[in-house]
């Protein structure tokens, strides 16, 4: 990405490109575990990072703004933090830029220590937390789930999955390979200065394939 990590970085206009049909994109989704060290361009990462869950409509469920990943009462409880090599940033997808968190390279604490010999290298790493206050107090439907930590777990977890699975499927139509993963949670928590009801969920790496791996 080669940019300034102390500042806001307004991320380019989502462009449609010539990625594959959601079908074909589908079919061609898998895990890859080893990906290579190539750069991935600021436009794919803004497009990359609009399809998980970027805002789709100015107004969605409840009068908020609507995103392309469905949330528990729209309560939008996950954020997504972006880790390269320069420093870690924080998506705010309704002005469609990176927020500076932390200068330095934190990528290898975006992966666990058995994956770091395929991962090292690897240009681009999303972490999913989960924002506990901002689920039990949605402006959305108060359902009285919202306030039981198990069916918070449950909702958490699979909003997650819903924006990881946005994320892939568009990785894959344009190329990019990528692996939904844990991570080491408790030295980002401390790195990234989270609050005790911010729970860090997962890591997904991104990149091109390794070298080795191309026929």
């Amino acid at each position: 990405m080669k940019k300034n990590a102390q500042e806001v970085i307004a991320l380019p206009p989502v462009k449609p490109g010539k990625g594959k049909t959601v079908l074909s994109a589908l079919k061609q989704r898998k895990t890859i575990r080893e990906i290579g060290d190539k750069e991935i361009p600021l436009q794919l990462l803004s497009n990359l990072l609009w399809a998980a869950c970027g805002m789709n409509r100015k107004k969605g469920p409840f009068g908020i703004p609507g995103r392309t990943a469905a949330s528990a009462s729209n309560s939008q409880e996950i954020d997504v933090y972006v880790v390269v090599k320069e420093g870690t940033f924080l998506y705010d997808p309704f002005k469609h830029r990176l927020m500076p968190v932390v200068e330095g390279d934190l990528r290898l604490l975006s992966i666990n220590k058995a994956q770091e010999f395929l991962l090292a290298g690897a240009p681009l790493h999303f972490l999913y937390v989960a924002d506990i206050h901002r689920l039990s107090h949605t402006k959305g439907y108060q359902e009285p789930g919202l306030q039981d930590a198990e069916v918070q777990k449950s909702y958490y977890f699979t909003d997650t999955g819903l924006i990881a699975g946005n994320a892939s499927v568009y990785a894959a139509s344009v190329g990019l390979v990528s692996w939904f993963h844990n991570c080491n949670k408790t030295p980002l928590k401390s790195k990234l200065k989270l609050g005790p009801e911010q729970k860090i969920l997962f890591g997904h790496t991104f990149g091109y394939p390794a070298k080795r791996m191309k026929k």
